[in-house]
């Protein structure tokens, strides 16, 4: 088992940026956000704990990835920026998510609530929970693992068509397994960045 720890200097150097544009956003903070800030750069700070490896099929393991810090991120001419006519998360379940209709809900109201405080600043909509069939979607059963599986591009599709004006995103979440293509034998979550359009399972 391997623990993967992230010194003080190491914080500081991938979230703060000398970048001018990024240094008159931290001079905007209010003072709640620069404890919190603050906060994230300190050993013990609960922001960013130690990752513990637990086998050697840990996806951070398995596809080693070069680190990327904020201010590349920040940079990247891909990355999409929310605007004042696109700056609503809107929230998609389809099927089940629980035992019952009351646990599904409980579920997506702390998605949602997640959500408002990871993307701080936007919206964050629940859209009518949608069944399986609405979608159209493609589906399987998986020969392994005998599971029903549906089609992660039918769902972006589907998602797209139901993309409001004021989206920045639209999410689909499901409980059910998800897969890309018929050769692959499943998939955690497919996203299209043009789009703005992801789902997960």
């Amino acid at each position: 088992m391997q623990i993967v720890r992230h010194s003080q200097q190491t914080l500081k150097t991938a979230l703060i940026s000398k970048n001018p544009v990024l240094v008159s956003q931290y001079e905007k903070l209010d003072a709640g956000e620069q404890r919190l800030m603050n906060e994230a750069f300190q050993p013990a700070s609960d922001l960013f704990g130690p990752i513990t490896l637990h086998s050697q099929s840990d996806w951070i393991t398995s596809h080693p990835e070069a680190p990327q810090d904020f201010e590349q991120f920040f940079s990247d001419p891909y990355r999409k920026i929310p605007s004042p006519d696109k700056h609503s998360i809107y929230i998609q379940s389809i099927g089940s998510l629980g035992n019952t209709r009351i646990i599904s809900e409980e579920y997506i109201k702390w998605l949602q609530g997640y959500c408002k405080a990871y993307f701080y600043g936007l919206r964050v909509k629940l859209l009518e929970p949608v069944p399986v069939s609405a979608t159209k979607c493609s589906f399987r059963v998986n020969e392994n693992t005998q599971n029903l599986q549906i089609h992660a591009g039918d769902i972006l599709k589907f998602l797209k068509k139901k993309k409001p004006e004021d989206a920045f995103c639209i999410v689909g979440i499901t409980m059910i397994d998800l897969y890309p293509r018929d050769s692959w034998n499943f998939v955690f979550g497919q996203a299209s960045l043009t789009d703005g359009t992801g789902a997960v399972d």
